[in-house]
């Protein structure tokens, strides 16, 4: 074995000194090899590759950036807690755009090179690509550093369980913009990881803003960070049917996670025994479904997942380990209203977003009782609900791109409030009537100053003279309108009347109509006007004066003085209305409220001119409602809430603690609401108006506007401006 192996290296040794060319040749393999293998090291990669998916075009002829990591001991500090967006965010840098809109810089693909020259590899998910991807197109990008408002770093945070804490948070120390982590913008989707589970990203980021997928009240910084969803991309790749019929749909509610903690199954389960309507699903024990994650089962029978959502009407959505799951983005998508159970949870785009439009939210140690709860509510408010879910995942959580344009939205309304979107815009869906505001485009405050007093009577002069004298005290008072309602009976002559220092005028109708105090008379100059009644005599000046300044900021209201609510009444399967003192309401009555004279309605859009809100009221209310109205001198001020409401999606406001009026001189057989009949048609106003409008557009708050200072016993009275309220 040996000889022969001489003999082998004799005989290369003797080829070798016969053809001495052959050193040069080898020579120059070896440095042809040499050279090739230091150029891959520092060649771009492949744009194609996974490792980093669909970057913009003009990052294919730039130079890859090698950066140098410092010291181990350059490293950020821990994320600062405390950070606001008062105390935290340059906002001195976002100011270059005329259009009132941030930029944002996206750092270029760089090459991490530690202090020993090893090169620190950093995969980057497909979504992360699109995020980068969806700036880089968007109206946010910009090349220029200098003039950035946000910087987006070139590392893949989403799932905390790819990253290694350590080398990342030495690379953000060395990106060339950092400046502890000033504007710097973090997407994470999973953080923390085992065995704590933390509710936030673990690295250490110093003063980065972070789009989190799983904050807890406990680590969210109002106003700094943005609450994200937890993208699912195999939902994502399902097409999102449309809502079916609700009364098609076979389930209550489904639950179809796995991995629930045992407590919450056990309860769960507990309530599937009393229940059919609710179908619990579990991981399927069969070997061979039990790693299909989209296959759930209830005994042997399986279903599929995320299409057996689509069956439901609501979708269980409880605390995994991690706050933030993905159910809550599978129930979207499936058009199914997220029954979400995870206290503490800070809910996705809950900045900006209203979910409880879209959501149910019942608390853990409820979960017991989540049918109860569900039985509540109703089918029309289901209905409502789900169009409102699938309005949101349209619009916010269908796609990377929507996640991340929703985010840069809300960073760009904190920095320009001036031009932030609205409630409205945010979460009312285009179809709905009057989106944008139809009483104004933009909203802006009364080009006349002042508003009329538009007091309907018939015969009671004595009251109406007070009241006169009483409306006439009020500081903004431009005009007094008396509607004299009494066709048998002439008003007084003008010696008669009470001397006050503004204008007033009578006019007498020729027919007795409660609708006449909604007429749209020429003698209406201003854009506000005080509907008044001619025994409301205990309103004080201040009262007045105060609900005229609250009209001022909310033009497109109705703002008054007492309030009702309408309730549904599950025995009678009817509205009802309700004049009990609660703290919601949904009714303003026009017997002392302000409203404002124009309107561009949406039933008035094929017109071309802008309407005053009287003449709408006069000719154009839906269906017989005017007729209706005229014909049992009843409901009036529920037709106008109506009109208003349909036209705004906004409920009224109610000024001051005032429930109700009382006229202590007034008889109460000469009273309208004196009559036992009269509270059943207002219930059956709400019903006929509701049917002929399609749907119920009245809505319900807990809100009252009351001054400032209002009751402040400290507070000397002279430094109230409005000290004479009245109380309940």
């Amino acid at each position: 074995m040996l000889l022969g192996s001489g003999k082998v290296y004799h005989k290369r040794a003797h080829f070798v000194l016969k053809h001495p060319q052959c050193y040069a040749v080898l020579l120059l393999v070896i440095l042809v090899g040499l050279f090739v293998t230091a150029a891959l090291q520092f060649w771009p990669p492949n744009l194609n590759d996974h490792s980093d998916h669909n970057l913009s075009s003009s990052y294919n002829t730039e130079s890859i950036k090698e950066v140098k990591l410092g010291k181990e001991s350059h490293r950020p500090k821990l994320a600062d807690q405390s950070c606001l967006y008062h105390t935290c965010f340059d906002v001195y840098h976002c100011g270059y755009n005329d259009d009132s809109r941030i930029s944002v810089y996206v750092y270029p693909t760089m090459r991490f090179v530690d202090e020993r020259g090893i090169l620190i590899t950093l995969p980057m998910s497909q979504e992360f690509s699109e995020i980068r991807q969806t700036v880089m197109d968007s109206i946010y990008y910009t090349t220029d550093p200098d003039k950035a408002c946000l910087f987006l770093p070139p590392v893949d945070f989403l799932n905390q369980n790819n990253i290694r804490l350590e080398e990342v948070s030495r690379i953000l120390a060395a990106l060339p913009h950092w400046n502890e982590g000033t504007n710097h913008l973090l997407f994470n989707m999973l953080p923390g990881s085992m065995p704590d589970y933390n509710t936030t990203l673990d690295v250490a980021r110093d003063k980065a803003m972070l789009a989190g997928g799983g904050f807890s009240t406990w680590t969210y910084r109002q106003t700094y960070d943005v609450a994200i969803p937890v993208f699912n991309p195999q939902t994502a790749e399902l097409s999102s049917p449309g809502l079916k019929d609700y009364n098609k749909l076979h389930w209550r509610l489904v639950s179809a996670q796995i991995g629930l903690h045992i407590e919450y199954r056990q309860e769960l389960s507990h309530v599937a025994s009393k229940d059919s309507r609710f179908l619990l699903l579990e991981e399927c024990i069969n070997a061979e479904t039990s790693k299909n994650v989209s296959v759930r089962c209830k005994g042997r029978t399986q279903y599929f997942y995320p299409q057996i959502l689509q069956d439901s009407v609501f979708c269980l959505v409880v605390r995994g380990v991690r706050l933030g799951q993905t159910a809550l983005v599978d129930a979207l998508m499936a058009g199914c209203i997220p029954v979400i159970v995870a206290d503490s949870y800070v809910l996705p785009f809950s900045e900006v977003i209203d979910w409880k439009r879209a959501a149910v939210l019942v608390e853990e140690d409820n979960l017991a009782s989540v049918m109860t709860v569900l039985s509540h509510i109703l089918p029309d408010q289901a209905a409502e609900m789900r169009r409102q879910v699938a309005f949101l995942w349209h619009n916010y959580f269908s796609s990377m791109r929507s996640i991340t344009l929703t985010t840069l939205q809300i960073i760009n309304d904190r920095v320009f409030p001036y031009v932030a979107r609205t409630y409205e815009e945010w979460n009312n869906p285009p179809n709905m009537m009057s989106v944008q505001n139809p009483l104004f485009l933009p909203l802006m405050p009364p080009r006349t100053d002042g508003f009329t007093a538009v007091i309907l009577t018939y015969d009671r002069l004595e009251s109406l003279f007070r009241v006169i004298q009483q409306v006439a005290l009020a500081p903004s008072l431009a005009k007094v309108l008396v509607v004299w309602n009494n066709q048998a009976k002439t008003p007084p002559q003008a010696s008669v009347w009470p001397k006050i220092s503004k204008p007033l005028k009578v006019i007498q109708t020729r027919q007795n109509k409660l609708s006449n105090r909604f007429y749209p008379y020429d003698a209406i100059e201003t854009e506000a006007i005080l509907a008044l009644d001619d025994d409301i005599l205990m309103l004080t000046t201040d009262e007045l004066e105060f609900g005229y300044q609250v009209w001022r900021e909310f033009p497109d209201r109705l703002v008054g003085f007492p309030s009702r609510l309408h309730l549904w009444d599950n025995v009678t399967a009817k509205w009802k209305y309700e004049s009990e003192w609660t703290s919601a309401i949904s009714l303003v009555l026009t017997g002392a409220a302000f409203h404002h004279k124009v309107n561009h309605l949406s039933l008035c859009l094929a017109l071309s001119h802008t309407l005053s809100l009287p003449y709408v009221y006069t000719n154009l209310l839906p269906g017989d409602i005017k007729s209706w109205v005229d014909d049992h001198m009843n409901c009036e001020d529920l037709a106008m809430n109506f009109l208003i409401a349909n036209a705004t999606s906004k409920a009224p406001i109610k000024i001051a603690p005032r429930q109700k009026f009382k006229c202590p001189e007034c008889q109460g057989l000469s009273m309208l609401s004196a009559d036992l009949t009269h509270m059943v048609e207002r219930s059956e106003c709400i019903n006929k108006f509701t049917g002929i409008y399609g749907m119920m557009p009245l809505k319900t708050v807990e809100f009252r506007a009351d001054p400032v200072l209002y009751k402040d016993s400290i507070v000397s009275p002279r430094l109230q401006r409005f000290p004479d309220i009245g109380s309940l």
